[in-house]
């Protein structure tokens, strides 16, 4: 196995990724999930570089960009951040929620088999620039992910087309998808993708942490095999960092350190170059000195931030 990672400048070598939040935003155009909400818009050039340069400076090695094509997604400016900061970024091809897009939007209509050879493309050939309604030019710069998602609903019709699409898109490339959840989606979304053929070590679950009192559920989730995200550090209206460590430690315990990931999935209001309450230096700078506080070990963390996310978004080919 060739054991790389495709960042938006290039192939990068597993090995090489460094200190990784595993989710963010890190850019988000002024469109559809703008209007439902005003913090899912991230948007000033100079405002998100000087969040990954300080990202950076504290030892930051590489980020994860969660926002797939036709979703407000800025490739070009994910390629120019990564340029001239030297930190390592992964964007994402694949699909949000539903809500996220217009009426009028190319994702309703699209077959599965066209939005198997659109995904694969972006991964393969290079990215859609910013556009939504519309997909842009493309740029050099490659997607190293598939992001899927589903609503509260659940695993609907259009979602099982999308989600095809995604596991084809994923066993044709090697490309590891990682999947939005709501409470309790979990086990459905890894369920269907399993049945279409996709391995549990290529798959990342994303919010598992949102509801810090459902331990059955997290388990459940952890016995399957997948990567699991906790990516809801510093975002109290869902709970404190203290309960978030309270999981951890109850996830270490059970024995599946080995199997996970961190992040904080900003938003707007959530990067302090924008305004907001923390900043991409919230990780290392509070949450880290948290977890060794209640006894969670260097090497622990290590597995978190640098080993887990070198595994969990390898190119399985």
């Amino acid at each position: 196995m060739n054991h790389s990672i495709i960042t938006v400048k290039g192939e990068l070598l597993s090995s090489k990724l460094g200190f990784c939040h595993s989710h963010e935003h890190l850019f988000l155009l002024d469109g559809q999930s703008a209007k439902i909400n005003k913090a899912l818009r991230i948007d000033d050039y100079d405002k998100t570089l000087e969040e990954v340069l300080l990202f950076k400076r504290l030892g930051g090695k590489s980020i994860v960009d969660a926002q797939p094509v036709g979703c407000g997604r800025m490739a070009e400016l994910l390629y120019k951040v990564s340029e001239e900061t030297g930190v390592d970024i992964v964007a994402s091809t694949g699909f949000h929620k539903l809500i996220f897009y217009p009426e009028n939007h190319w994702i309703h209509n699209m077959s599965e088999e066209d939005l198997t050879k659109l995904f694969v493309s972006e991964l393969q050939t290079g990215m859609y620039a910013s556009g939504d309604e519309k997909l842009g030019e493309r740029i050099a710069a490659k997607a190293g992910i598939i992001k899927t998602a589903v609503d509260t609903a659940g695993m609907t019709k259009e979602y099982q087309k999308l989600f095809r699409a995604a596991a084809k898109a994923s066993l044709q490339t090697g490309t590891p998808i990682m999947s939005h959840s709501e409470t309790r989606t979990g086990l459905e979304q890894v369920k269907f993708l399993s049945d279409e053929g996709v391995m549990a070590e290529s798959m990342i679950i994303c919010h598992i942490d949102r509801s810090i009192d459902d331990f059955t559920y997290q388990l459940e989730v952890a016995k399957t095999g997948v990567y699991m995200e906790l990516d809801t550090i510093g975002r109290f209206k869902y709970h404190s960092d203290e309960d978030e460590v309270r999981l951890i430690l109850r996830l270490i315990e059970a024995g599946y350190e080995d199997k996970l990931l961190i992040g904080l999935d900003v938003t707007r209001e959530r990067l302090k170059s924008y305004g907001g309450e923390i900043g991409l230096d919230y990780i290392i700078e509070s949450f880290i000195p948290l977890l060794k506080q209640n006894g969670v070990t260097d090497e622990q963390i290590k597995k978190f931030t640098i080993l887990n996310p070198s595994k969990a978004f390898e190119r399985k080919q």
